[in-house]
């Protein structure tokens, strides 16, 4: 049995007193045991992080981007390692945990700028002899929170910025998936990267809360449901720290009546059946409008109905959901869906899954004639379930999605490009897909939503998650005799 320790310092340390299990999803099995912090021990990672600070705050520019560099290609060159795990610890299928390992490394690439990224601003003479230039410098010991639905993507959201910037982290991965994060800072070390500026902290609400209320933690970056974000952000925030706590979602797509239904039935399987429908960016409500909905309902149950769902390592379409709970809790909502006189098309509860020993497996689930007050409309369910709610019209469909108290994303099929940059302009939804179904935005661009799916003020990476990890300052000097240096005819090298 594998035990899961605490990466503080540059090594693992010894075992505490509290362990969680650690579950394959796909076959039920207990494959390791993984260590629950105390207050010491979060108190300890903290003060590595502490300690690491001001010598990787004054590393040179050049230094830094050489790790992040050499960080970059290991995981580059061994990402199938990294999927492999994410598979086994989440369940989500080996393609889908490549892509996620993928889409994370984007922001390692966009890190590898930050010179570019936090460089200043200079004005010369702006009184006589008076200059002024601006800089952005690091803020400290920052804290990410994680969630088990993209246990290495969510984190690379954030730490590679941090530590760009001259930070130094201490991350809690979720209890359920939390090997990748030790593998990743297995990896840092590899890369070159000083002891104490990357810390596994693992955990549960003793550990989150020692980050949140902690003297020595500057900032807190937080992936979740929306009540858990709402708490970290009032905590954190009364405690003195900046706070971007990503929560909730119900996000929707609008199918208009001269879309192509075929590209609009894929994209709907895709976004809403994708990792399990395990994803805040997942589409669970699909707003036909006018007299397409029941070819369109057709083309998505049939497309359902032939979707593999298995053990994510044999080639399956879908693997199973994280827990045995959470698979209960999922299927409890179709059981309330069908109580409220939801059609159910495609029923998940029953499926025949490809898989050894008792996985935690619900299938592709289709609900039509859906109405906004029924609890599969109104809640994050988180599993794979599609509700296909019917409008009249596009304005029906606005008003559906703007009186929604998430605002994640959302995504508009159409073949009308005047439609399109109306809703474009119109819907209130941090991020838009027009005939792209899940709209993540690539890492030059920055992650987040509005409304309840975002407390703080800033979004994850991008030139947002820059500012979020420095703050700037602004110098003015006057220097009344020039200096000289000694006579130096060899090219000049950064170092």
């Amino acid at each position: 049995m594998n035990t899961i320790k605490h990466w503080i310092n540059g090594t693992h340390v010894p075992a505490g007193d509290r362990t969680a299990p650690v579950t394959n999803p796909a076959t039920g099995k207990v494959t390791g045991q993984v260590v629950l912090a105390s207050v010491a021990e979060s108190n300890a990672a903290v003060a590595a992080a502490k300690a690491a600070f001001p010598a990787w705050r004054d590393t040179s520019l050049a230094r830094r981007t050489q790790i992040l560099f050499a960080f970059r290609e290991l995981l580059n060159t061994r990402k199938d390692e990294l999927a492999a795990i994410i598979t086994s610890e989440h369940g989500k299928v080996l393609d889908d945990a490549l892509g996620e390992v993928t889409r994370g490394q984007e922001v390692v690439e966009f890190a590898c700028g930050i010179p570019h990224l936090i460089k200043g601003s200079f004005t010369a003479n702006a009184s006589t002899n008076v200059d002024v230039h601006s800089v952005r410098q690091a803020l400290g010991p920052v804290a990410i929170i994680s969630p088990f639905n993209f246990p290495a993507m969510v984190p690379m959201w954030f730490f590679p910025l941090a530590i760009a910037a001259g930070n130094t982290v201490v991350i809690k991965p979720s209890e359920k998936d939390p090997t990748a994060a030790n593998w990743m800072a297995e990896l840092w070390k590899e890369a070159g990267l000083p002891d104490g500026i990357f810390n596994v902290l693992h955990g549960d609400k003793v550990a989150v809360d020692a980050l949140l209320t902690h003297p020595d933690i500057k900032a807190v970056s937080f992936v979740g449901s929306t009540p858990i974000a709402k708490y970290v952000y009032e905590t954190a925030n009364a405690n003195g720290k900046r706070v971007q706590a990503l929560g909730g979602a119900k996000n929707h797509m609008i199918v208009l009546p001269d879309a192509d239904l075929d590209l609009a039935a894929d994209a709907a399987i895709n976004a809403g059946f994708g990792s399990a429908g395990e994803r805040c960016m997942a589409i669970s409500a699909l707003l036909a409008v006018g007299d397409i909905a029941d070819e369109l309902v057709r083309k998505i149950a049939g497309r359902a109905t032939s979707i593999r769902t298995g053990d994510g390592l044999r080639g399956c379409d879908m693997g199973p959901l994280v827990t045995a709970q959470h698979r209960d809790k999922v299927a409890g909502y179709i059981d309330a869906g069908e109580a409220a006189g939801a059609t159910l098309v495609v029923d998940g509860r029953t499926i025949a899954a490809d898989a050894e020993g008792e996985g935690f497996f619900v299938g592709p689930t289709l609900f039509d004639n859906v109405t906004t007050d029924m609890s599969i409309y109104t809640d994050e369910i988180f599993g794979p379930v599609l509700s296909v709610v019917r409008v009249d019209s596009y304005d029906q469909a606005l008003e559906t999605i703007n009186s929604n108290p998430y605002g994640n994303g959302t995504a508009i099929f159409t073949n009308d490009g005047g439609a399109a940059r109306r809703f474009e302009n119109e819907v209130e939804v941090g991020m838009v897909g027009i005939n792209v179904p899940v709209p993540v935005p690539m890492a030059y661009y920055s992650f987040g939503g509005w409304k309840n799916s975002l407390f703080g003020d800033t979004h994850a990476h991008g030139t947002e998650g820059v500012g979020f990890f420095t703050r700037g300052k602004a110098v003015t000097s006057r220097w009344l005799d020039p200096s000289h240096g000694g006579i130096n005819l060899g090219f000049p090298q950064n170092a």
